[in-house]
């Protein structure tokens, strides 16, 4: 049982020093909610603004929770949105292995170093997990074993959990970035588990043990572990080891009282994506989620990643929480798609085109839906007047605005479908010439003439693109077959 003094010896030599390494350590469960996401690009981001090292580390000692496949959704959404890692299970790195389950040795090492320190000690009560963790320390009858006894029950092979050994009286300070100063009475935490019976770690052991021997100098994570804070800063300070910086980071609510929650229908990362929202839109907004730029920057929304680098400050990360709100994410989204050069635009948006139009090339149509759309998902059902006529009634030919109705766009029909047979090269600029000439000749306005012409083209009263545009692509004999029909459907 005895330790080998010379292991730890080797493990901290392996440790890297002398610049920024940060680490994003989820949890393999199925999907990147928001306030996942979120953590993952601020830690990315002071790793990248302090030209240091970003790790990515997957944590799955709670093997109760794994999902099979979540491991490839981590790797699939760093990927896209280009949160690339310097070490990690995939690429390796000189603290390997990045995989917690992969790491039971050390812990198990690290943990009796702990309880030969004074500082832990081994637990033989009855107890299932739930209660484990809600033990009260002054309670427990195994805290005043002596090493010998516990060692003898340990050889016996009586199942047993390692538990911290938190000081009687006192308090411990913690230091936050953006907290401050928590100053905790020790009396208030519990001697939690730091090893469970089946050799695995608790999460917040693990953390330390492996946030240290990966040499992590700052450690992002959600407000709620707060709390146990002051129970990692015990840890360090027993194996005498400097305490990282540690960035508590608030919550994101979907409300003022209700924080976001998959359970609840909140949208993870791949259900924003699904919905249409461009992966550079989400980080974008996912990064003004609790954090806001200083100085001459202080009023700038719009950021690419790598404007972010350059910008990312901890003093702009805000206690209060952030409010995740789908209206303004979609405000960004449609700034990105409008940003976008006509032919990154056409390539997003192409899938989408296609799920309701295969008789056009998207090529054509792309361009009329880049200033109109604020979602890609929107597109099918703005273009799907392209392949099919809707059902529409003669009540669409009315409209105010144009001074048109029943009758005069009836009259407007007439006049436009032998000038538009008379056409010969079907090219836009001679559709348009030749409205602009006939409204003249007749006396309209212009959107007297093209109002009527629009709607019998596409059936609908709001459409991307004008009536020039959608006969255009249309071509020539659809585009009078359909205005026929409007002619008709007139009387």
């Amino acid at each position: 049982m005895g330790l080998d003094y010379q292991y730890f010896e080797q493990m901290e030599a392996k440790i890297p020093k002398g610049k920024v390494r940060t680490r994003f350590a989820p949890s393999p469960t199925g999907y990147m909610h928001v306030g996942n996401l979120r953590t993952a690009l601020y830690t990315w981001l002071i790793a990248r603004h302090g030209k240091g090292t970003f790790i990515l580390r997957i944590e799955d000692t709670d093997q109760g929770r794994l999902v099979e496949g979540a491991t490839d959704v981590i790797y699939r959404t760093m990927a896209e949105c280009k949160l690339d890692h310097d070490e990690g299970p995939d690429v390796g790195g000189p603290v390997a292995p990045y995989i917690q389950s992969e790491r039971r040795d050390t812990y198990g090492q690290y943990a009796r170093l702990l309880v030969e320190k004074g500082h832990a000690y081994y637990c033989f009560c009855e107890k299932n997990e739930t209660e484990e963790e809600q033990f009260d320390k002054v309670e427990d009858p195994c805290r005043s074993m002596s090493l010998e006894e516990a060692l003898a029950k340990v050889e016996a092979g009586e199942p047993y959990v390692i538990r911290q050994k938190i000081p009687h009286g006192g308090t411990t300070i913690f230091q936050d970035a953006i907290f401050g100063d928590i100053t905790v009475e020790n009396d208030t935490l519990d001697d939690q588990v730091l090893l469970k019976r089946d050799g695995l770690p608790t999460y917040n052991f693990a953390n330390v043990i492996d946030d240290h021997l990966m040499g992590i100098t700052h450690v992002v994570r959600g407000s709620e572990y707060l709390s146990s804070a002051p129970k990692y800063n015990l840890l360090y300070q027993a194996f005498g080891w400097d305490v990282p910086t540690y960035v508590h980071c608030s919550p994101v609510m979907r409300d003022a009282q209700h924080k976001m929650s998959k359970r609840h229908g909140d949208p993870s990362y791949e259900d924003l994506k699904a919905q249409g929202y461009l992966t550079e839109a989400i980080l974008n907004y996912v990064a003004l989620l609790g954090w806001s730029p200083r100085g001459e920057l202080a009023e700038k929304e719009i950021f690419t990643l790598d404007e972010l680098v350059e910008a990312f400050e901890l003093t702009g990360v805000s206690k209060s929480p952030a409010i995740f709100d789908i209206d303004k994410l979609t405000h960004f989204n449609a700034i990105y798609l409008r940003s976008m050069s006509p032919e990154a635009f056409l390539e997003v948006a192409a899938p989408y085109i296609r799920q309701s139009v295969t008789k056009y090339d998207p090529a054509l149509i792309a361009p009329l839906l880049q200033a109109r759309c604020e979602k890609l998902t929107e597109i099918p059902e703005k273009v799907d007047f392209f392949d099919t006529l809707p059902e529409y009634s003669v009540e669409l030919f009315t409209n105010k605005k144009s001074k048109c109705n029943p009758e005069v766009s009836k009259a407007m029909l007439e006049a436009v479908i032998p000038m538009l047979d008379g056409i010969t090269q079907w090219t836009t600029e001679a559709i348009h010439d030749g409205l602009i000439t006939l409204a003249e000749k007749l006396e309209v306005k212009n959107a007297t003439l093209m109002w009527p012409v629009r709607i019998a083209a596409a059936g609908k009263s709001v459409t991307p693109g004008g009536a020039v545009e959608i006969c255009h692509i249309l071509g020539k004999e659809e585009t009078l077959r359909r205005l026929k029909l409007g002619l008709e459907k007139l009387g």
